[in-house]
């Protein structure tokens, strides 16, 4: 946990941008696998563990703003509790750890909340996003489950957004502790790559990696050589000598935050000459991506310049045509790169994606395209100092995708589909690194992780 002080700032800071009103902070539940007892790796709802500190089921909070009174809600644990989970510190120890006055046992909430509901006053919550919540939220508050989403405070959510977008140089330590992990996840893949083992094999070194760490993975991996599905979670395939393997994971510190690294190498050790133009413009287009970032900067137009460099690039290997800059107007290039070039990150991978992605991402000035490919990108706005985003954009071969485009006859002015046709089985290749927007551009976290052609050739397979 971090020092108490920490703790109460982020709570004085959140008090300020609210002013009034009452704000509920329900903690998660233990979430069963197959039955009650038998729970997945407990994780704790981010915005609690940012403002309370505590990764631990059973937990509720409130922070009345009216009477300047925090509350935390949850009980010691009986001898049935401790026989089975251990001795864990009581609620008075909790509160003291994150400068909490005041602790009350759970089951007293929903009178709590029912006289604060009586009394007229304002009750903020965020939207949620487990069954769990919006059950608890309907009981407590006495709304139908099917509205509850609909009295999630926008206020309560821009406040937050507003306030975790910045890092401290404390979480910068802790998201760079989660890239130590992820570094040797990702290194350890490539010198184990080789024809003739499978996914399987190296998911499970990466995973088993990110625990001995003393975490845990921050989002299932994405380890495949079928790279041309985005979030591919299908780990049984045998790696073959000729294909490419997308390994896209990130490690979680034992803090929360998260890293997000993806690199793609080839099995042999050996780029093929087609494979190596390809990689060439993903790599140049993420390198130029890093240089563009600074502070005032819309990420939206460095996506833009992104697509450029991608649709000029794909255009000398003879795969599009015509004029560059109008096939990337009209989406043109989005055949290959579908997706948007990053997203925030931090205690989430997609760092508060639960509270809106519009909130997050998204700004007055920066309103969201309806283009496909530019529809997905998750962060539009204006970079401030303090923002920690990925930056990882691919090209990608996804036959159903050409198949129906080819059909459709679309873009035939910019898309050559007899070349691309070529390219049915190539897959697909992504970079992507972790980016702190500082005064002076963008600096990338973590100790550097091999992207050069020469630098993969030379580490893959070497286990």
């Amino acid at each position: 946990m971090f020092d108490v002080k920490i703790y109460s700032k982020r709570r004085e800071i959140l008090k300020k941008r609210m002013k009034t009103g009452l704000l509920l902070f329900p903690g998660n539940e233990e979430s069963p696998m197959n039955y009650s007892a038998n729970g997945y790796r407990f994780r704790q709802d981010s915005t609690f563990l940012y403002y309370f500190g505590l990764n631990e089921p059973g937990l509720a909070a409130v922070m009345d703003l009216d009477s300047d009174q925090e509350i935390l809600f949850g009980n010691d644990l009986d001898m049935d509790d401790i026989i089975w989970m251990g001795y864990l510190p009581g609620m008075a120890e909790k509160c003291r750890k994150v400068g909490v006055s005041y602790h009350r046992p759970l089951s007293q909430l929903p009178d709590f909340l029912a006289a604060v509901v009586k009394q007229g006053r304002k009750i903020h919550f965020l939207p949620p996003y487990r069954a769990e919540h919006y059950l608890n939220l309907s009981n407590l508050l006495g709304i139908d489950t099917s509205s509850v989403m609909s009295y999630a405070s926008e206020e309560f959510i821009r406040a937050v957004v507003a306030q975790r977008s910045i890092k401290s140089k404390e979480e910068i330590k802790h998201i760079e502790e989660a890239l130590a992990t992820t570094h040797d996840m990702h290194v350890t893949a490539m010198r184990k790559t080789r024809p003739g083992i499978r996914e399987c094999d190296l998911a499970g070194e990466v995973e088993g990696i990110a625990l001995a760490a003393g975490g845990t993975v921050a989002f299932p991996v994405i380890l495949s050589v079928q790279g041309e599905i985005l979030h591919n979670h299908y780990h049984g395939n045998r790696l073959k000598s000729g294909q490419l393997v997308v390994n896209d994971s990130g490690a979680e510190s034992g803090m929360g935050y998260a890293g997000d690294i993806t690199r793609t190498f080839p099995v042999s050790g050996k780029f093929t000459p087609r494979q190596a133009d390809i990689y060439s413009i993903v790599l140049k287009a993420q390198l130029e991506a890093i240089r563009a970032i600074r502070p005032g900067k819309k990420y939206l137009e460095i996506h833009k310049k992104v697509s450029r460099i991608i649709a000029q690039g794909l255009k000398e290997v003879k795969l599009m045509k015509g004029n560059v800059e109008d096939a990337v107007n009209q989406g043109a290039h989005a055949l290959f790169f579908p997706h948007g070039l990053g997203h925030m990150l931090g205690l989430d991978v997609h760092d508060m994606e639960n509270l809106g992605e519009s909130y997050v991402g998204y700004d007055a000035g920066t309103k969201r395209s309806g283009q496909f490919g530019l529809a997905y990108l998750r962060l539009a706005r204006e970079l401030q100092p303090g923002f920690v985003l990925t930056v990882e954009p691919g090209i990608y071969f996804i036959p159903a995708l050409i198949n129906k485009w080819m059909m459709e006859k679309k873009f035939r002015e910019f898309i050559n589909y007899q070349k691309v046709h070529e390219y049915l089985k190539f897959g697909g290749i992504r970079i992507e690194d972790n980016v702190l927007v500082t005064a002076g551009g963008g600096r990338v976290l973590g100790k550097p992780i091999p992207k050069q052609i020469g630098e993969l050739e030379n580490i893959v397979g070497t286990a």
